[in-house]
């Protein structure tokens, strides 16, 4: 089987609700997915053969949002500010190991 395009594939939630229900946009996940992706593109694991950052619609989790999902392994998180987005990527998308405090 060939080797995946990228090493880790990275969702965020960026779901938005009109009707008041919770979201992910509430937690300004925009500019947490921007900062991750700018991020790792800092440090140099972003890319083909690394890391791969992405929007989503809604990934059916806002109630326990914001949400994030990393692939391979489908590991969920939540989190709530940059130091935990900075964790999310030194622990698991640099040095391969859950955080499991942030995980849902």
């Amino acid at each position: 089987m060939p080797e995946s395009y990228y090493r880790h594939h990275v969702f965020f939630c960026q779901n938005r609700r009109e009707d008041g229900r919770r979201c992910c946009a509430q937690f300004d996940s925009e500019s947490m997915r921007a900062y991750a992706k700018d991020r790792l593109k800092e440090l140099g694991h972003h890319g083909p053969g690394k890391v791969r950052i992405n929007q989503a619609g809604c990934l059916d989790r806002c109630e326990e949002g914001p949400v994030v999902v990393v692939y391979p392994g489908e590991t969920w998180y939540t989190y709530v500010d940059r130091e935990d987005i900075d964790e999310i990527i030194e622990q698991h998308l640099i040095n391969n190991q859950v955080v499991d405090r942030l995980r849902i």
